[in-house]
């Protein structure tokens, strides 16, 4: 395929999907990430596109919000991956929160096996992923339907919300930097997705490795209130993935890395820190100190540092993040 050709099915490509990741533009295409790349940065300076962190999207895209039929294209494998690991952390007899999105329904498929667990949700996604599920409770926020993501939204959600408490917090987003932490492009999913937070003890974001980087117009929670990331395995050469990665965990964010090879000191496998036979392993990268306190929450959030670290000391924790960089 002829350079003009490749770059007429890329521009096709984000014309049709709002947002496109390397990973996806080169398998289309049939050629490796390095060329694609090249293609984007030549679209971009015709101002065709824009580039964004691991792919590519419609000029304007930092204030545009993809449809539902556009997202669930996008990264399929990546958000299969990330479900996989972050299903690993739910217990049975839970009451967790899960806010709307692509990577939260295919997270919401995994959690139908979870006997004894309770889901409050504000994604209609996720309600109908559980809804035959004998063994898991399912509670839907009020809220007016917002058609294009098919979340409940406005006053009547963010009320119901008052007055809960649940362990975890599960939410995802259009955009993750280390600065502004997740971000929405739409104020009235950024207000629900606040007061997800303020119902949980945890959060847990889970973003695939395209989002990283990316910062969109509403904040939704701040770093320092981001227990936990579950991502995918970023693209060896994506260096700005892994620069943004040991940011969030110099400011406390642990790390868990979907598609990594074994995992980094206590912690990996289930829950409760133990290897579990036959479920994918996450690599953790530790917290470098206490957490922040959610407020509201009742109590300090539980400090990774030491656990992550055991008795290796700060060397090998130096170790583990500079092999995470080398990614």
């Amino acid at each position: 395929m002829f350079a003009a050709e490749r770059r007429q099915l890329i521009l096709e490509m984000v014309r049709a999907n709002g947002a496109v990741s390397l990973r996806e533009l080169a398998r289309v295409v049939q050629t490796s990430e390095v060329t694609v790349r090249r293609d984007v940065r030549a679209l971009e300076a015709e101002g065709l596109l824009d580039r964004r962190h691991g792919g590519a999207v419609l000029p304007g895209g930092f204030t545009r919000e993809s449809g539902f039929p556009q997202k669930s294209h996008l990264a399929t494998a990546e958000k299969t991956a990330i479900a996989d690991l972050a299903a690993n952390l739910v217990e049975e007899g839970e009451a967790i929160v899960v806010g709307a999105g692509t990577t939260t329904q295919e997270l919401a498929r995994r959690l139908a096996r979870v006997p004894g667990l309770t889901v409050v949700t504000n994604s209609l996604l996720v309600a109908q992923a559980l809804a035959h599920a004998n063994r898991v409770e399912v509670v839907m926020t009020g809220g007016t339907l917002r058609g294009s993501n098919y979340a409940l939204v406005g006053s009547g959600a963010e009320q119901s919300l008052h007055g809960l408490r649940v362990s975890r917090a599960f939410l995802s987003g259009s955009g993750l930097t280390a600065e502004r932490g997740l971000s929405t492009s739409n104020m009235l999913s950024a207000s629900v997705d606040r007061a997800l937070v303020q119902a949980a003890a945890e959060v847990v974001v889970l973003a695939d490795h395209t989002k990283l980087g990316t910062d969109t117009m509403f904040q939704t929670v701040p770093t320092d209130l981001i227990t936990r990331l579950v991502t995918d395995e970023p693209p060896a050469h994506d260096d700005r993935a892994a620069t943004e990665l040991q940011a969030l965990a110099d400011q406390g964010v642990r790390i868990a890395v979907a598609g990594g090879q074994g995992s980094a000191g206590a912690g990996a496998g289930g829950p409760g820190g133990d290897a579990v036979p036959g479920r994918q392993q996450r690599r953790d990268v530790p917290l470098p100190g206490p957490r922040r306190q959610v407020p509201g929450a009742g109590g300090q959030l539980r400090s990774a540092s030491a656990s992550m670290l055991g008795e290796q000391g700060p060397g090998a924790e130096r170790a583990r993040v500079a092999d995470l960089r080398r990614r």
